[in-house]
């Protein structure tokens, strides 16, 4: 690679990058909103759960969308439009005094998260080497522990003193930037160099090419992780602080605590991005997966600060690293002319997911279950994921992309 493709690879890597970011310190400081929430609007905990399966509503949609226009019009539009989406409507819902109006602005703050993100890393999978591009995209992937890092600062140091419409406004400001710089990136090379009669398809088309012989055992493979991934992660780290509270900490102390676990976060990817060009991405994913499962469990049934901690860190760096994996293997699937498609598709099965796993945290304490039943339900789902990979899977390193 000559020193211009390294300079526009870092450049494309940054930008995406910063998006990336900004969106995870939407869905990060959510989680904390939610737990201020509660006590401002005296929420019950099942609409406490239906705040975050609204926002995985939208990304369900945005990823079906966006993924089917992704091939129609280009990566590159489509990156701008689902930023702006998420800006504008992370902006105005800091403006809000009611819960009806907040859950309609968080449907299309998701739809913009849940378009962008398929969307980036297609973009990115498709305009590096084979050799680097697992690497590239969970470095890619890494933005998002630094938005959430930001956003559990914010909301440490924000929120308990300003409010959380200022935690949200910050949140939105910077990514009018990222917009900006984002509108001076080229679109995929790959997807410029495809026709336009496979542009001009129908979505239909497309769509049944995804599940066309040729590809439907990877189809039903991504389809069945990512559901498992995302409903065990939205789960999980959307309730994190809540479930910090409900174990019996101050609603800042369970902010301190949770900043703590976020750091554990950035060595998981740069971890996963070490291995995955090396071992291979089935190997990052299904051992990253079982660590995730393993320390899931363990923080359900932890009941001293230290082992609630140490777990807490565990799962926070297994099951980011196991989302960075998942962002590279994902496009590796598919030829460009239904690549967009195909991700979109499996990413909005998995926000379905994302839709139950809020819910049914909200529903079960609602209902007095114990904390430890609602993380091992968690923990035998990403088990799943991993066997999923493990027998449909194929490996993909270093794959030449069509």
């Amino acid at each position: 690679m000559n020193t211009t493709q390294e300079i526009s690879r870092r450049k494309l890597l940054s930008i995406a990058g910063l998006g990336w970011m900004f969106d995870a310190m939407d869905v990060g400081i959510l989680s904390f909103i939610i737990a201020a929430l509660q006590v401002e609007w005296n929420l019950t905990s099942s609409q406490m759960g239906w705040i975050g399966s609204m926002n995985s509503i939208g990304m369900a949609v945005g990823a079906l969308v966006f993924g089917l226009m992704a091939d129609k019009v280009g990566r590159k539009q489509v990156f701008i439009i689902t930023l702006l989406l998420f800006s504008v409507g992370s902006g105005l819902s800091a403006f809000v005094t009611s819960y009806a109006l907040f859950l309609v602005l968080r449907f299309f703050i998701g739809a913009g998260l849940g378009g962008e993100l398929p969307v980036a890393s297609t973009l990115v999978s498709e305009s590096v080497p084979a050799n680097e591009r697992g690497k590239v995209v969970v470095l890619l992937e890494s933005f998002w522990a630094g938005g959430w890092l930001i956003a559990a600062l914010i909301s440490y140091f924000v929120i308990p003193t300003y409010g959380w419409q200022a935690a949200l406004l910050l949140s939105a400001l910077p990514a009018f930037y990222a917009l900006y710089l984002r509108m001076k990136l080229p679109d995929s090379p790959r997807f410029q160099a495809v026709g336009m009669m496979k542009q001009k398809e129908s979505s239909l088309t497309k769509i049944a090419k995804v599940w066309a012989k040729p590809y439907v055992k990877q189809t039903t493979m991504l389809w069945i992780l990512w559901f498992c991934v995302v409903f065990s992660y939205y789960g999980m780290f959307l309730w994190l602080p809540s479930v910090m509270v409900l174990k019996g900490f101050s609603l800042i102390k369970s902010f301190q605590y949770v900043l703590i676990m976020t750091l554990a976060q950035l060595p998981g990817y740069f971890l996963a991005a070490y291995l995955i060009e090396r071992a291979g991405r089935k190997f990052v994913l299904v051992s990253f997966l079982i660590g995730t499962a393993l320390s899931a469990y363990f923080f359900g049934n932890a009941d001293t600060l230290p082992l609630l901690l140490t777990s807490g860190i565990f799962l926070s760096f297994f099951n980011l690293g196991a989302w960075g994996a998942l962002y590279a293997y994902t496009p590796e699937h598919y030829p460009t002319e239904v690549r967009g498609t195909g991700a979109g598709l499996a990413a909005s099965f998995g926000r379905v997911g994302g839709i139950l796993g809020p819910l049914i945290v909200g529903y079960f304490v609602a209902a007095d279950y114990s904390i430890n039943t609602i993380f091992l339900i968690f923990a035998i789902s990403i088990i799943i994921g991993a066997l999923a990979v493990m027998l449909l899977g194929e490996e993909t390193k270093q794959k030449e992309l069509v």
